[in-house]
């Protein structure tokens, strides 16, 4: 049974949670940097085919489905933005399931003032490797 900082996973190494904690956190990167690049296939491909997105400004309004988050993305105006993505806590629950938490703030080339949030994520195991099942972004300020 793995023990990290004494949670006990059942049936999980110590190396396997942290196997897990790292793809889960590189996730959480990799949709900061894919998102800025305006890389939307890309960034789709990082959640699950049955997905769901609900991004800071909108919280109330999920996007559900893989498919419903790529045309999201494509039908938002070009914008320079850069995405900082700090404080990702990582929560192994099983071998194909975990739970996450991080602080994000973006910054937009236009006048507008950085937004400062986070998102609560679950994370699951697919075919094709560990994949967002829910995202849901917050706005502090």
């Amino acid at each position: 049974m793995g023990e990290i900082a004494g949670r006990r996973i059942a049936n999980l190494s110590s190396d396997a949670v942290r196997a897990i904690e790292w793809e889960c956190t590189r996730l959480v990167n990799l949709y900061a940097q894919l998102n800025d690049a305006a890389r939307w296939e890309e960034l789709a491909a990082l959640y699950a085919e049955d997905g769901s997105m609900t991004r800071p400004t909108a919280p109330d309004a999920p996007v559900i489905g893989r498919a419903a988050i790529l045309a999201a993305f494509k039908a938002r105006p070009p914008r320079t933005t850069r995405h900082i993505c700090s404080n990702v806590v990582i929560d192994v629950e099983s071998a194909t399931a975990a739970r996450g938490s991080s602080a994000m703030l973006l910054f937009t080339a236009a006048d507008a003032p950085p937004m400062a949030g986070g998102f609560e994520d679950r994370f699951v195991l697919t075919d094709g490797g560990w994949r967002f099942a829910e995202r849901r972004g917050t706005l502090t300020f």
